[in-house]
């Protein structure tokens, strides 16, 4: 797709405050593939203006007709899904078939379950002698990452819509093409002008001048812990309502009982998917130690499988930091099985897939997000052992647990410390709520428990 050079704001493409731009680049070639305007604060200022003024008519607008405008807008996503995971493909550099299943696929899910919702969700409810109603929250101020680009735009959107809300975005620096063209869906849909505007530009600028907006009333942040935290202070100095969902450090449990080269298979698929760039990534593989050796050997063959299959990280920035988390691991007395900080290509910013051994649970590869395809295999003696191990980090985004009886992995589960646990590679469901415990986050999102951080209650006493 070509790149607009202007911002979506009140039903249009208009021009921006500033000639400043941002280069969008290929990671798989590092050409640059196109410019998007750096917008400021003005450029915010506008969009949240025409967001304030769409409000009252959408969320008067019968929840029926909003579910009819988010189910024309999932038509449009599968109308479009070839161009969009070929544009997913161009900025993120993700592989043309994983673009397609979930960059582009699990989207229409997303956004077909809240038409769905929309419609079917009990915005009044009758509670002894009061009703309670739940009303839009107002301006939404959403700022998404670019790890998967158009999922989390819809994951907020979607819901947000189907609340009544109207929305401002601010999409990552990296991967704005996507936004734009989740824009011109929004358009072709027939979404009322206003009720969704696009602010491209830089977080530092663009994104810190949407979260400090006073007339915005919910933020809803991804990315990293480190920025969420920065957003958390201003929205809660302003007391505005805000979403964070951060960082993982997500363990993958194997019992004994497990089958064991199943459970290492898919534990190391998971990374991989998507070059490890995946906040739920089950980075942290937990062996019993009379498995360890052969698991080391099973996640060993499993990686080589990846050879030149998954495709490079975002950025150059990003490359540095994941080689530089793979050079600390062996500095730190990790042994390196396969992979490591070699160039796998000579042009693209490629990571090797990653394989470490004898990992420790206090060692920075065990304790902080890589956000690359590296996978760190830790021993355990016995399931208090990998319940320590497991939740013995300042995360708590999803997990897995394997083991031959349902039963046993269940409980284990239920004593992990964190908001979403796989059970024997359970499938996505896009209605089930995605969220953190601790530092991975604040609020749900998906399904009825995503639509309800976008609204607010009232009681009405009889």
């Amino acid at each position: 797709m070509k790149a607009h050079d202007g911002m979506y704001i009140g039903g249009e493409w208009r021009a921006a405050a500033t000639s400043e731009t941002i280069a969008v680049v290929n990671p798989v070639d590092e050409q640059v593939i196109g410019h998007v305007p750096a917008g400021n604060a003005e450029d915010v200022d506008a969009a949240v203006r025409a967001a304030r003024a769409a409000f009252p008519g959408w969320a008067a607008t019968p929840p029926a007709e909003r579910a009819a405008r988010i189910a024309a807008l999932r038509d449009v996503l599968v109308a479009r899904k070839d161009e969009i995971a070929e544009t997913v493909t161009a900025e993120l550099g993700a592989p043309l078939p994983f673009s397609q299943a979930v960059h582009a696929g699990v989207p229409i899910l997303v956004a077909g379950s809240y038409a769905e919702l929309a419609a079917t969700y009990a915005f009044e409810e009758k509670v002894g002698n009061s009703t309670v109603y739940s009303e839009p929250v107002g301006v939404v101020g959403a700022i998404t990452p670019w790890n998967y680009p158009l999922h989390q735009i819809v994951a907020k959107v979607a819901p947000a819509l189907a609340a009544g809300c109207t929305v401002v975005l601010k999409p990552a620096e990296d991967t704005p093409l996507t936004a734009q063209l989740f824009a011109e869906a929004v358009e072709e849909a027939g979404i009322p002008a206003g009720v969704f505007n696009l602010v491209t530009g830089i977080g530092a600028v663009a994104g810190q001048a949407l979260a400090e907006h006073a007339d915005v009333d919910l933020v809803s942040f991804t990315g990293s812990t480190a920025v969420g935290r920065q957003i958390g202070a201003t929205a809660g100095a302003a007391v505005k309502r805000v979403a964070l969902e951060l960082g993982g450090k997500s363990a993958n449990v194997i019992l004994p009982s497990a089958d064991l080269a199943k459970a290492v298979s898919v534990g190391v698929a998971n990374v991989m998917g998507n070059s490890g760039q995946t906040c739920s990534a089950w980075t942290r593989m937990l062996v019993h130690t009379d498995q360890y050796d052969e698991a080391v050997e099973l996640a060993k063959a499993a990686a080589a499988k990846y050879g030149d299959r998954i495709g490079p990280l975002v950025n150059a920035k990003q490359q540095a930091r994941v080689r530089g988390y793979i050079e600390k691991g062996t500095e730190q007395g990790a042994r390196l099985v396969a992979g490591g900080t070699g160039t796998p290509h000579e042009k693209g910013y490629f990571v090797a897939p990653t394989v470490f051994a004898d990992v420790t649970p206090e060692m920075a590869i065990a304790q902080e997000e890589i956000f690359g395809p590296v996978v760190s295999l830790i021993r355990y003696e016995d399931e208090d052992d990998a319940l320590r191990i497991a939740n013995g980090t300042v995360y708590g985004l999803a997990g897995a647990v394997w083991a031959a009886d349902e039963a046993e992995a269940v409980a284990f589960a239920r004593r992990m410390d964190t908001g979403q646990v796989d059970i024997n590679g359970g499938r996505f469901n896009p209605l089930a709520p995605f969220g953190g415990y601790k530092q991975s986050g604040v609020g749900r999102e998906l399904g009825a428990h995503g639509l309800s951080e976008y609204l607010q209650t009232k009681s009405l006493q009889f």
